[in-house]
C-alpha cells in the first residue's frame, strides 16, 4: 500500500521546524527514524497532510553525560544508545534494554525520541525512561518544558506533547550507589512487540534492605504502570523469592489488561506477575554486587 497524498518538508534549523509545526499544527507530523510512522502511513492508519523531516537537525543527535544524567537527543539513534561504551560502564540497563527493540535494522535508523513520542505501550524506551525516573524536554516557539513520564504518557500512542511542540532531548538519571536495574519482556518471536515487559529499579542499603524501589510494567494498559503498591511492601526487607512473589501476587488485581489475538487478559496478568518476579530478584541480586 502507499500513503496518502501529502506535502513534504526537510528543514535544517530548529527553528525552521519550529515554524512549519506551529503553522501546520495538527495537520503535520514529524519525520525521524520512521519505523513507526512510514507504516502507519502506508496502512493509512495516519494520514498527515504535511510531513515534517527533521533529519537534518544534527544539533539533536547527541549523546551528553554528566554526573547526574545521560542527555540523549531527540533525533539519537537507537543503536548510538545500545554501543555507548560510557552508557554500558555506568547504566547498563539501558543497554539491555535497546537490545529488545525491534532488529538491529530498526535501531539502526529508530530514533529515542521517535520511540517516546509514538509511545506505543509495549515499547521498551518509555519504560526504561519511567523506571529510572527520566524526563524529557520538549519545545515550541513558546519555549521549552520539561516532562515527566507520568505527565507525558496519557494512553495507547497519545502523549500530552503539543502539535507545534518537538521532543528536544531525554534525561535519564544515572543510577548511583547499590543500586540495580533489570528489564526483561515476552514476544512470540525475536523482535517482535513485546506482549508484556516489566522494568525495575531498585536500591539497597548497607543492610541489603530495599530503601527505593520501582517496578513498570508495558503492554498491560495504555501507557506504563508503575506498581507502587508491590514495591511499597518491600520497603525496608531483605527480601528473598518468596517474599517477593507474595508481594507481586496483588499484581492480577491492580491491572486490567485488554484481550486481543495475542493473548487474552488472564494470560497477560500471569505474564505480568512471572516477568516482575524476574526483574525484581535480577535488579536486587544486581544492587548487591555494586
Amino acid at each position: 500500500m502507499k500513503p496518502a497524498i501529502f506535502d513534504y518538508y526537510a528543514p535544517e534549523t530548529l527553528n525552521e521546524s519550529l515554524n512549519l509545526l506551529e503553522e501546520h499544527g495538527f495537520d503535520s507530523k514529524i519525520l525521524s527514524g520512521g519505523q513507526s510512522l512510514i507504516p502507519m502511513m502506508n496502512m493509512r492508519l495516519a494520514r498527515p497532510g504535511v510531513i515534517i523531516d527533521i533529519n537534518q537537525l544534527h544539533e539533536l543527535d547527541y549523546i551528553d553525560i554528566t554526573d547526574d544524567y545521560i542527555e540523549v537527543g531527540g533525533l539519537t539513534r537507537q543503536h548510538s544508545v545500545e554501543n555507548h561504551e560510557k552508557i554500558n560502564e555506568i547504566c547498563p540497563f539501558l543497554i539491555e534494554g535497546m537490545k529488545y527493540v525491534g532488529h538491529s535494522q530498526i535501531r539502526s535508523r529508530g530514533t529515542v525520541g521517535g520511540s517516546i513520542v509514538h509511545a506505543d505501550p509495549t515499547a521498551e524506551i518509555p519504560v526504561m525512561l519511567t523506571a529510572l525516573g527520566g524526563t524529557v524536554m520538549v519545545q515550541s516557539n513558546e519555549g521549552k518544558r520539561e516532562v515527566e513520564p507520568d505527565e507525558l504518557f496519557l494512553t495507547y500512542m497519545t502523549t500530552t506533547i503539543e502539535p507545534e511542540e518537538i521532543l528536544v532531548s531525554a534525561k535519564f538519571p544515572i543510577p548511583k550507589g547499590r543500586s540495580g536495574q533489570a528489564i526483561e519482556e515476552f514476544t512470540m518471536r525475536s523482535g517482535d512487540f513485546a506482549i508484556v515487559l516489566a522494568a525495575c529499579n531498585v536500591k539497597l542499603n548497607d543492610q541489603n534492605e530495599i530503601s527505593e524501589a520501582t517496578l513498570v510494567l508495558g503492554g498491560v494498559d495504555g501507557a506504563p504502570i508503575v506498581l507502587d503498591e508491590v514495591t511499597d511492601e518491600l520497603m525496608g526487607l531483605t527480601p528473598d523469592m518468596e517474599t517477593i512473589q507474595k508481594s507481586t501476587e496483588q499484581i492480577t488485581e491492580l491491572i486490567d489488561p485488554e484481550e486481543d489475538v495475542h493473548a487474552s487478559d488472564d494470560y497477560r496478568k500471569d505474564l505480568a506477575v512471572t516477568l516482575s518476579n524476574r526483574v525484581l530478584m535480577k535488579a536486587i541480586e544486581r544492587a548487591k554486587d555494586n
